[in-house]
């Protein structure tokens, strides 16, 4: 069983709202999956709430063999950078 992370279409027609997913390689797009490792929401209305991930669950998965697709790869790496910069901004203001 080959497992992917991968995003699953949901929302509204031009209103798209995405949950990054774990599911099997052969499942469809919008079809079963195993866990749900956090939403996307491109349209948000505030950058705080566009994107959810939970991190450590991801690295669980990974850690299994599951191979995330491209675009899941770039929200995750997203999401690591925003929570390294969430880190470092008290840190600055502190000085």
């Amino acid at each position: 069983m080959a497992l992917k992370i991968r995003l699953q279409r949901h929302g509204a027609s031009h209103r798209p709202f995405y949950r990054l997913v774990v599911t099997e390689a052969t499942a469809r797009r919008d079809g079963r999956f195993v866990e749900v490792l956090g939403t996307y929401e491109p349209q948000a209305k505030r950058t705080t709430d566009e994107l959810n991930l939970k991190v450590d669950r991801i690295d669980y998965w990974k850690s299994v063999g599951a191979k995330p697709t491209d675009t899941a790869a770039s929200l995750i790496r997203k999401a690591r950078r925003d929570a390294a910069s969430e880190e470092a901004a008290p840190a600055a203001e502190v000085k």
